[in-house]
């Protein structure tokens, strides 16, 4: 089995090609190949049993996609994309990379013939749905996004349902939570407080919470960003029917439920690095995501989170901070 993951030098895409390395098969498959595509150098490859060959290149550029499909990977990871405060920032550049990239990846696939047909793995997200939401929105909910970024996710996920209805590959659409806590520096995104306020404290430093405690979200880790995509990868899609796109198990929680929990976790010394600072930006973005999901066919279909943001956390600890508080 070849393997193409693109976005493979992002946060997700490290851990995940990491996790394949270790394992060596997906699915019960021998992994034979893996190919890593990004914009920027990836970290070295992790040690495996196959070659890992790492391309870079920019997936929204005009005959990137074909240099990629023609490699005729089994299966196409695709988490490449800009982030959330970066696409509403530049709405250009959002909407080439974030819908123009995944177009043309779609159309090379498309054209490619031969009865070549991969399964493909879309990260979407939960900013597909905008306000206002019930107290935890169920699955049959509809998709208004108040972000330019959720409109790119939207449209993504329409045309990964069409073109698995026509034949083209067998799609599945991941809508993540909030990926926390983070590893690494803060990103762009506006979401990235969530991670900050854990995960500088933890390391002895200083974080800025920019919204209020009674802000409230959905969250999972990285370690189950992982576990999802490789269910995705792995699973019956005739399961999904033409509902190709899956709202992902997570945990809702506030802001202030955050810090307790970091608090029970880490003490009083590690919650005292939070830094109140309002930004205004960031509190209006953050006004129209969502809040907390049902996510029982996400659940029925087998994907697994973590059951508390104390969990998140611990999980933190163990994969990124070797079982050690600063």
């Amino acid at each position: 089995m070849n393997i193409l993951v693109i976005g493979g030098g992002g946060m997700v895409g490290v851990k995940l090609i990491n996790r394949l390395a270790k394992d060596g098969k997906l699915g019960g498959t021998p992994i034979s190949k893996i190919i890593r595509h990004d914009v920027v150098l990836s970290p070295p490859p992790p040690a495996s049993a196959f070659p890992i060959e790492t391309l870079i290149g920019d997936l929204s550029t005009p005959g990137e996609a074909e240099k990629l499909v023609v490699l005729k990977p089994d299966v196409i990871f695709h988490l490449a994309a800009i982030v959330s405060g970066e696409a509403e920032a530049d709405f250009e550049k959002g909407y080439r990379i974030n819908l123009d990239g995944t177009r043309y990846l779609f159309e090379a696939i498309r054209k490619a013939g031969g009865g070549y047909k991969p399964k493909v793995i879309f990260t979407s997200s939960i900013a597909v749905f905008g306000a206002p939401f019930p107290e935890a929105i169920p699955d049959e909910f509809f998709n208004t996004p108040l972000t330019s970024y959720g409109t790119q996710k939207t449209i993504c996920e329409l045309l990964l349902a069409d073109y698995s209805r026509r034949g083209f590959f067998d799609g599945v659409g991941l809508r993540f939570p909030t990926i926390c806590v983070r590893p690494g520096k803060p990103n762009l995104a506006a979401s990235g407080f969530f991670s900050n306020i854990i995960r500088e404290p933890l390391a002895g430093q200083e974080a800025v919470l920019p919204v209020p405690e009674d802000v409230r979200h959905w969250h999972a880790s990285p370690r189950a960003a992982v576990g999802f995509l490789i269910h995705a990868a792995t699973m019956d899609t005739a399961a999904l029917g033409a509902r190709r796109n899956v709202t992902l198990p997570g945990v809702s929680c506030t802001v202030g439920e955050q810090i307790e929990a970091l608090r029970k976790v880490a003490g009083d010394r590690v919650v005292a690095r939070i830094k109140r600072e309002p930004n205004e930006t960031i509190m209006k973005i953050v006004a129209g995501w969502p809040r907390n999901f049902e996510a029982r066919r996400g659940r029925e279909l087998g994907f697994k989170a973590e059951n508390s943001f104390e969990e998140i956390i611990r999980v933190h600890i163990e994969d990124e901070l070797g079982g050690k508080i600063a």
